[in-house]
């Protein structure tokens, strides 16, 4: 299932990228792997305390983030967004997850204030393009930070 998600959040950062704009589609999909994974993963430990963690945390996300998109500074994909991607890793990663975004989000946001330091191209045009419209696409670190916490938790569940 987590490849799946891989796959789903790929698409969406690619999206978010190009279009600035997140499909509640997508979204719901990436709920659906998480609640299946979460359940999966409840059952064979018998334990609930990740699915827990991961609503409550969801739910906080959700909350923290509404009043940002009520002044416009993010976008309500975004908002959706984060608040699936914790049931989507777990509770278990969420602190990988918050250092990943927060790196991934500062070099978001730093290239596309910051377009110049890109080399010439069409890459360069579009932050520019980005910068004059004031918009960061916030989808991209959140993927980006949640693709890379799930290859942490594939990779540490891998036995050799």
């Amino acid at each position: 299932m987590k490849g799946l998600a891989v796959s789903l959040l790929a698409r969406i950062a690619w999206l978010d990228f190009t279009t600035q704009k997140i499909s509640n589609r997508d979204v719901l999909l990436l709920l659906c792997l998480g609640l299946g994974s979460l359940q999966f993963m409840s059952i064979l430990t018998g334990s609930w305390w990740d699915m827990g963690l991961s609503a409550l945390a969801g739910l906080l996300l959700f909350v923290a983030l509404l009043p940002f998109w009520a002044m416009r500074k993010v976008g309500a994909g975004d908002v959706k967004l984060m608040a699936v991607v914790s049931f989507l890793i777990g509770g278990s990663g969420l602190l990988a997850f918050s250092v990943l975004l927060l790196v991934f989000a500062l070099a978001t946001a730093l290239v596309v204030k910051n377009p110049l330091m890109l080399p010439e191209g069409a890459f360069r045009l579009y932050a520019e393009h980005l910068d004059r419209k004031g918009v960061v696409p916030f989808g991209v670190p959140i993927s980006i930070g949640a693709i890379c916490t799930l290859g942490l938790q594939i990779y540490g569940n891998a036995r050799f």
